[in-house]
Parts: C-alpha cells; sequence; structure tokens
C-alpha cells in the first residue's frame, strides 16, 4: 500500500480500530465538562461586537473615567391618554426610588420627566452590564418592568432606551444552544433515517457529529478563557449548526463511499481502507475550503465577524477530525449489518449505477448545451429580486421577529419626546475644550439639547439628545455632522460615540469587511479547486456557477423578506455571511462531484465520467444538501429577524447548489465542455483516455 493508503488504514486498522475509539471516549469525557461551561465565556458586550478602531469603540473605552462599568440606559415610559395626574407624577416618583435600590442599577436615575404635551413621563436608569454582558441587564429589566407596572392607577408602562432592547435581546437568545441544539438534532435524525432507511444506521454519524461538537466546544472554550478569543451568542449558535450540519455532510459522503466499496471487498476493513483512500481527499479539500474561507473573516473590522472565523474553523476541523476517524472506527467495529435491511453484500451491484440519478445524467447528456444555458437563465432571472435586497442595517422594531415591550415603548417615546430621547449621543473631549465642543454640537442641526460637561482627570463627557429616533437615517446623519463639528475645535481631542453613533460605525465597518473578505474567499476558493482538480477552466467554471447561485439565493431572498415574512431590511453583514456559509459549504458539493467525475474521466472520458459521476454520487449529495439545508433552516425558528434571514437564505442557497446547480448546471457544462474542462491538465488532452466509454448508464459493476 502507498503511504496515503496507509494513513488511510490507522481509523480501520484490526487493532488501531479500537484505539481510535478508546482515544475519542478519553477525549469526549475530558471536554465534556468544558463544553458546558461554553455559554458561561460568551462575552456580549458592546466592544465586543463593534470594530476595534470606530469612533464610538473608543468612546466606550473612555467614557469608563466617568463611570467605572459599562452602563445601558433603560427607559421606564408612562403614558396615560387623558393626561398625565399628579397622582402619577407621585407614583412615578415613589417608582424612581425603588428603581434605585434595584441590582446592578448604579448612577442617579434621573426622572420622572413629564413630556410637553402631559400626556407622558420617562425616567432613565443606568444600568450596569458586569462582564456578562446582556445577561445581567435582563434580571434588572424585568424587575423596573414590575415596579413600573405596580400601582400604575391604568398608567400604561413600558421599559426601553438601550438597556430595555438589550434585555429583549438576551430573553431571545436565552436558552438558544439548546433549542438550537434539540431542533437540529432532530432534523438530523429524521432526515438520516429517510437517507439510510436503516433503524441503526444513522447513530453512527449523529454520534461522531454530536462527539465533534463538545470537543469543539471544548476547545473553544479553553481559547475564549485563556486566549483572548472572542465568543459571543451569535457565533455560538452558528457553532451548533455548522458542526453538526458539515460533519454529517462528510458522514453521508465516507458511508455512502464505504457502502460501495464493501460490494467490492470481502474484508470490511479493507473495503473502509479504500473508501477512506476513495473519498478521504474530497472531504479534506471541501472541509479546507470551509476552514480557510471562515479563517479569512479575520480580516474584518467588526469584531463580531473577525471571532466568528476561528470559531467555525475550529468546528469544521474537528467534525472533520472526528469524521475521518470516529466513524470509519465506529462503522468497522459494527460491520456489515448496521445497513440493515439493505445490507451491502460482498459482489453484489451497486444500485446507484441504475438509479433516478442515472436517468437524469442520460437525459442531460442529450443536450447539454441547451440544458444549462436555461438553467442558467433561469438563475439569471432570479437575481432580479436583489433590488429588493436592502441590507443597510436593521431597526430597533426591526431586529425582532415580534414586537416585544421595548419596541412598544420605543414608539411611544418618541410620540413623546424627542426622538433620540432615551440614546443620546456622548461627546468626550478635553477639560479646556469643553465648552467649545458642546456649543458646536449643540447648534448643530438634528441636536434637541445637550448636557452639562462632567470633568474629570483632564477630560469632559456631556450627552447630545438628538430630534430624529436614534436608528433612522436623519439620526446617523446628524451624527456625521455632530462630529464634523466637534472635529473642528481645535486641540479638543474630541470623538462622539452613543447607541447611534455605535449604529452608524458597524454598518461602514460591515460595508468595507464586504468589499474586502468577499474576493478573498473567492481567490482562496479558487485556489483550492486548481490545485485539486489540476486544471483552470473547472475551478473558474465552478466559482461562476457558485457565484450565480448566490446571487440567485439573494435575490429570491430579498423577495420572501420584503413581500411574504415584510422584515424590515437585512442586517449590514447579511450578504457577507450568506456569501461565505454558502461558498464554502456550496463549494462542498461541486468538489464532492468533481472529484468523482475527475476519477471516471480518468477511465471513461469526461462525457461519460461526468454521467458516472453524477449517477454515483447524485443520492448522496442530494441528502448532504438537505441536511444541510434544514439544519440552517432551524436558525429561521428564532425570535432575532437576522438570524431567521441567514437561516433562510442559505438554506435556500445549498437547495440551489445541491438541486440545480450541481446536478443540472455543472452536470450540463462538464458534458458540453467534454475534455476541456480539465485544461490544462492531462485529461485535457485527445489521448488521456485511450478508449472513453459511449455515453450510456452503465450496470452491474464497474
Amino acid at each position: 500500500m502507498s503511504p496515503t493508503r496507509n494513513l488511510a488504514a490507522l481509523p480501520c486498522g484490526r487493532r488501531s480500530k479500537w484505539v481510535v475509539l478508546a482515544l475519542w471516549l478519553v477525549l469526549l469525557v475530558a471536554a465534556g465538562p468544558l463544553a458546558g461551561k461554553l455559554m458561561g465565556a460568551e462575552d456580549n458586550q458592546a466592544s465586543s461586537w463593534l470594530p476595534g478602531n470606530a469612533e464610538s469603540t473608543r468612546v466606550l473605552d473612555e467614557q469608563r473615567v466617568f463611570q467605572p462599568v459599562d452602563t445601558a440606559q433603560a427607559v421606564v415610559v408612562y403614558q396615560r391618554a387623558g393626561g398625565i395626574t399628579p397622582a402619577d407624577r407621585a407614583e412615578a416618583t415613589r417608582d424612581a426610588v425603588q428603581f434605585a435600590a434595584v441590582p446592578h442599577v448604579v448612577g442617579p436615575v434621573n426622572g420622572p420627566v413629564v413630556s410637553t404635551d402631559g400626556q407622558a413621563m420617562q425616567t432613565t436608569v443606568p444600568i450596569d452590564i458586569g462582564s456578562n454582558g446582556w445577561n445581567d441587564l435582563k434580571p434588572a429589566v424585568d424587575q423596573l418592568r414590575r415596579i413600573a407596572a405596580d400601582g400604575s392607577q391604568g398608567m400604561i408602562t413600558h421599559v426601553t432606551g438601550p438597556g430595555g432592547v438589550a434585555a429583549d435581546q438576551a430573553e431571545a437568545f436565552a436558552g438558544i444552544d439548546s433549542a438550537l441544539l434539540v431542533a437540529t438534532v432532530s432534523v438530523v435524525i429524521i432526515l438520516l433515517l429517510l437517507t439510510y432507511r436503516s433503524p441503526v444506521l444513522w447513530v453512527l454519524p449523529l454520534v461522531s457529529a454530536a462527539g465533534a461538537l463538545v470537543v469543539a466546544e471544548a476547545i473553544i472554550y479553553l481559547l475564549a478563557k485563556h486566549s483572548g478569543l472572542t465568543v459571543n451568542a451569535q457565533s455560538a449558535g452558528i457553532l451548533i449548526v455548522l458542526v453538526l450540519g458539515a460533519g454529517t455532510d462528510y458522514a453521508l459522503l465516507l458511508t455512502a463511499r464505504y457502502r460501495e466499496e464493501l460490494r467490492r471487498h470481502q474484508d470490511r476493513h479493507e473495503a473502509m481502507a479504500f473508501a477512506l483512500h476513495r473519498a478521504g481527499p474530497a472531504i479534506l479539500a471541501s472541509s479546507a475550503t470551509v476552514i480557510i474561507s471562515m479563517l479569512c473573516l479575520l480580516v474584518a473590522q467588526m469584531n463580531s465577524t473577525s471571532g466568528l472565523g476561528p470559531v467555525c474553523a475550529i468546528g469544521v476541523l474537528v467534525a472533520l477530525v472526528a469524521m475521518l476517524t470516529l466513524l470509519p472506527a465506529l462503522l468497522v467495529i459494527v460491520g456489515r449489518w448496521v445497513f440493515w435491511p439493505v445490507r451491502p453484500g460482498y459482489g453484489t451491484p451497486e444500485p446507484t449505477r441504475t438509479g433516478r440519478w442515472a436517468h437524469i445524467g442520460t437525459w442531460i447528456g442529450r443536450r447539454p448545451r441547451k440544458v444549462w444555458v436555461t438553467t442558467a437563465l433561469a438563475l439569471g432571472v432570479c437575481c432580479i429580486g436583489l433590488v429588493s435586497l436592502d441590507a443597510n442595517g436593521l431597526s430597533t422594531a426591526g431586529t425582532f421577529t415580534g414586537k416585544p415591550d421595548s419596541v412598544i415603548g420605543q414608539q411611544v417615546l418618541e410620540q413623546h419626546f424627542p426622538g433620540g430621547t432615551g440614546a443620546p449621543l456622548t461627546v468626550i473631549s478635553t477639560d479646556t475644550g469643553a465648552p467649545a465642543v458642546r456649543d458646536a454640537a449643540r447648534t448643530t442641526a438634528g441636536v434637541a439639547a445637550t448636557t452639562p460637561p462632567v470633568i474629570r482627570e483632564g477630560q469632559a463627557l456631556f450627552q447630545a439628545t438628538l430630534a430624529d429616533p436614534p436608528d433612522s437615517q436623519a439620526a446617523k446623519d446628524t451624527v456625521d455632522r455632530v462630529r464634523a463639528a466637534v472635529h473642528a475645535v481645535p486641540n479638543a481631542d474630541a470623538k462622539v460615540g452613543g447607541s447611534t453613533a455605535v449604529v452608524l460605525d458597524a454598518g461602514r465597518a460591515s460595508a468595507a469587511d464586504n468589499r474586502a473578505i468577499i474576493p478573498l474567499v473567492l481567490g482562496v476558493v479558487l485556489l483550492i479547486l486548481a490545485l485539486l482538480l489540476r486544471a483552470v477552466t473547472a475551478p473558474l467554471v465552478l466559482i461562476a456557477t457558485v457565484v450565480l447561485s448566490y446571487a440567485a439565493a439573494l435575490g429570491i431572498s430579498a423577495f420572501f423578506f420584503a413581500h411574504v415574512f415584510h422584515f424590515q431590511g437585512q442586517d449590514n453583514a447579511f450578504p457577507l455571511f450568506v456569501f461565505v456559509f454558502l461558498v464554502a459549504l456550496g463549494i462542498d458539493y461541486n468538489i464532492f462531484l468533481m472529484t468523482r467525475i475527475r476519477e471516471e474521466s480518468a477511465q471513461h472520458g469526461t462525457r461519460q465520467g461526468a454521467l458516472n459521476g453524477l449517477s454515483a454520487t447524485g443520492g448522496v449529495i442530494t441528502s448532504a444538501g438537505l441536511i444541510l439545508a434544514s439544519t440552517f433552516a432551524v436558525l429561521g425558528t428564532l425570535p432575532i429577524v437576522g438570524f431567521a434571514e441567514i437561516g433562510f437564505a442559505v438554506a435556500l442557497g445549498v437547495l440551489l447548489d445541491t438541486l440545480i446547480v450541481r446536478s443540472v448546471l455543472v452536470t450540463a457544462l462538464t458534458m458540453d465542455l467534454d475534455r476541456h474542462i480539465w485544461w490544462p491538465g492531462r485529461l485535457s488532452r485527445p489521448d488521456a483516455v485511450a478508449a472513453p466509454v459511449a455515453a450510456a448508464p452503465p450496470g452491474g459493476q464497474e
């Protein structure tokens, strides 16, 4: 055997398989307790999401001179349509005293302040975010809501502002990991049962994927605790879906090839060694594409995006190791009976060679050019929906699929107070420049009021209330005007932060990330494909089809978001996340297909190789695509619009890649280009194959 085949045989040797299993059991025992601590290591503070060099991030850091702990302003809103009464004011005043005694409330409680129309009041309550991010906000905000509601005597009460919104976000994310895990595992079990049609075989891929998730979470916890890796609720949630989805994909490909080899080899250990030797390169290339694509996110300006990259890369790497070591060992240990009731007996024909995908391949082979041109035009039509794409950030109301209390409270606040009340800008400058900086801010169009400066340690801080709602474009424009005005004050070193500035800076950083990372990922994937397929034409064709699939998925998704789900827009990072997941994961199916076509083309010619490759891999790749799409679709069940949109778009894109791009478009293009698809490699030469077999579906054994 070659060194590669010897290496492939390690997980399935007669003795070494037991060593592999023992090592994994020890690893899981050690990793289990650490994986359970990952949620406690999440960093959901604002600075962990923002671009590190943004002006708003620097304001968050520098304002600790005035407030040693990170705070979020919760705004308690009271409303009475008939007008606020003296008794109402007295009740709100008593509430303010109780608010100050609530755990995690720090600094002075300001209010109640009555609106100019006399129908509403507001009280501002600063809450210590603490080291647990928004997790400490929720119990404090819940208590504020109870205090305000008790004895309200008919007044309508809400808690909004940055603190109220963050608390509602924390509630939406509460239990997200366990909910995603249960939903994803349920989906995987159902689809594996349908795929394998075996009551027991599905257990092994699922156990292997679950083991990979536990180990990945343990490694990520250790890196977050001791090496500064940033993990937040977003990356932790996506990790679950990605590891289970991608891991199951690799398991399906390996198990399908193992089943083929069991029909050719009487010894199951030898069959698995050949399966690993043949399927291993495709799985390695696919996982390398995902891992390197995820690591490209490290160049992102947004901390939340750059932190997601290594988290996902680690997850996929561990899933790869599990599927190439633990799963083969388990399959060989249990033997052929695990495929019951359809056991792949030695010498029996491979059913995929004469199945549905063989007939589809024959149909494509009759007129491949007409098929690929028609398919490409249909996908192009789907791209028209891109005109509905509005990836300019989500408003507070647009963040949630429902309408929590903070959103309703913000609407009430905007009806009776200046739009930016409860979410003012924070301006920091030198103490000597503070008067001029405040004058510059106060006279800027869009600023309703400013507070007197607070001076400490040579610095000054004041707040500026905006006239427009804090998440509106008008408010963002005001931020730019205020920054221009205060930056012009000489020797003041003025900076402008606050929630509106945070949204503005995050949007611009995300747009810059889109421009930088998307071309980088395309280049990385193109290079991997060129090395794997030893060609130039094939990688260019595959990249073009994946980009077309991405644009079509984005177009269809944008149409549904705007006209079916009635979402208010998309997050700034939405196009980038969908692109990375679709290109990195969607290219997997093209790698699985094209590596098999290349293997077959070396023996039968490219046209017949395309037919054989589609026939052999069609069923398993379709099953893998359905599982991956379903796992991402689970994200759509969460009450956060950003997750729902990513889940929907990635699931749709994976289905397009699996059912249309890979099975129809790529196969038709390969048949039409014939040997030229491998240019300038050896297979592109006319004499590469001595006697090509006629393009007809093969039957029986190879």
